[in-house]
């Protein structure tokens, strides 16, 4: 089977460059092996491999000379997460006479930003756009506001008290963000993030043809609140959507990852129950595997041009 291409300006749509990385940090050293194609790569069911290839791969394309957090917490892979910000880049495109809006103008609001930051420090990094960040962990938040810190970075990280929330008592009355993004829960309960997880181990194992007998060394960690809440993505995404028409006129697009297609049908539903203007669906393909975005606004094209003209210019 081909593979899909990673998006366009991705960095990383040609995979690792090892040497490279290497050079920027030497540490991934220990943890680059030689595949059966005789090419270097890491042990990806090994979730110290897989912090360090994100360290080097942050240190070397995104100037982020510290990063870290604690093992039990989420460990995203770069380029997938790097994408989802190329295609938030295009969908602003076209509201700017394609011309992609760069540089701290732009505000930008990630829900579950996690103590990874990953999409701020990517996203700043690539079109140095101002970012707010939230999550309800306080853990995170805290890790977050250090890597931003020592990284010298000026990222508003919030933390969401209310954790049934997600905009309320987060966006504050001034504030206006051009674009939301997030990554929401998967699972509907820990049973269920559990046996997520049992698959992704089988998965692992055919993929890397070995079988890994620690499984509480694998690649994907997380807390309870990057890996489910009550209702799972689908109940997460239609709660966002029912608060986003509260603050429709404070944002212009908001966007969230859909993980299982099956999902669609019924967030197009809550879209026409909330009397959204426009929405649309946005899939970005990684490796044999494709992934999506559901983009929705309460502004029709004609106030978002506007909106673009008097923000960005």
């Amino acid at each position: 089977m081909k593979q899909a291409k990673l998006h366009p300006r991705n960095i990383h749509i040609n995979g690792y460059d090892f040497s490279f990385l290497i050079k920027a940090s030497p540490e991934l050293i220990p943890f680059v092996i030689t595949s059966a194609r005789n090419g270097q790569t890491i042990d990806f069911t090994n979730s110290q491999s897989v912090k360090q290839l994100n360290k080097a791969l942050l240190k070397a394309y995104y100037q982020i000379n510290f990063w870290d957090i604690p093992n039990t917490y989420l460990c995203p892979p770069v380029p997938g997460r790097v994408d989802y910000i190329h295609y938030l880049a295009d969908l602003l495109a076209k509201e700017n006479n394609h011309s992609i809006p760069t540089g701290k103008k732009l505000k930008v609001l990630d829900i579950g930003t996690g103590a990874n930051l990953i999409y701020p420090l990517t996203g700043n990094k690539t079109y140095q756009w101002h970012f707010t960040a939230s999550d309800i962990d306080p853990v995170s938040v805290k890790i977050a506001q250090q890597i931003a810190l020592f990284n010298n970075l000026k990222i508003d990280i919030r933390l969401q008290k209310q954790q049934a929330n997600i905009f309320k008592n987060l966006i504050k009355s001034k504030d206006i963000f051009d674009i939301t993004l997030c990554n929401p829960p998967f699972h509907s309960s820990i049973e269920d993030a559990n046996k997520g997880s049992e698959r992704k181990w089988k998965n692992l194992n055919k993929t890397c043809n070995k079988v890994v007998n620690d499984k509480s060394n694998l690649n994907f960690g997380g807390q309870k609140a990057e890996l489910w809440c009550p209702g799972g993505e689908l109940q997460f995404i239609k709660n966002m959507i029912n608060e986003s028409n509260e603050y429709k006129a404070q944002c212009l697009w908001f966007t969230c990852l859909v993980s299982k297609k099956n999902n669609l049908a019924a967030i197009y539903k809550e879209f026409k129950l909330q009397n959204v203007t426009e929405f649309t669906t946005i899939d970005m393909a990684q490796g044999q595997k494709t992934s999506r975005f559901v983009a929705w606004t309460f502004y029709d094209k004609a106030k978002r041009q506007t909106w673009a003209k008097d923000r960005w210019s």
